[in-house]
């Protein structure tokens, strides 16, 4: 039995040579490598300048009958009707004006997706930027 012993015993020492011969190849590589690595620039805003407000959206209103409506939040004027035909030309020249302002789609609660989708559809195929939906929570 105290063979057995004397044999665990040896057993549970750990040789550490080759992890020590592994971190200093590493360290080698990486001392090798850090220099040749160039390290990319931030460019941090500077002091003084704000950045431009956001642009009020032009919102397109589908009414539960179908109809649209224009509304630019940027301007005090109402909320105008508008064709299918008119919709997008009447945004493409208030985005000539302001190439940052997006238009975003808000439809009544009865409106069928479908029609929500159609109007995206249209303004996407004449290539209009920035277009989202407008979601509003229930209160």
């Amino acid at each position: 039995m105290t063979e057995r012993r004397a044999k665990r015993r040896l057993m549970n020492e750990i040789n550490v040579v080759p992890y020590i011969d592994v971190m200093l190849v590493l360290l080698v590589i990486f001392m090798i490598t850090a220099p040749l690595i160039t390290p990319g620039q931030i460019e941090l805003p500077q002091i003084g300048k704000s950045l431009a407000p956001p642009v009020a959206p032009l919102e397109v209103i589908i009414k539960a009958d179908g109809s649209l409506g224009l509304h630019d939040r940027s301007s005090t004027g109402g909320e105008q009707k508008i064709s299918r035909e008119e919709l997008v030309e009447a945004i493409k020249q208030k985005q000539s004006v302001n190439t940052e302002q997006p238009v975003v789609i808000a439809g009544d609660k009865s409106v069928r997706y479908e029609e929500v989708m159609k109007v995206m559809d249209i303004l996407q195929q004449q290539q209009v930027k920035k277009v989202g939906l407008l979601a509003r929570p229930n209160i």
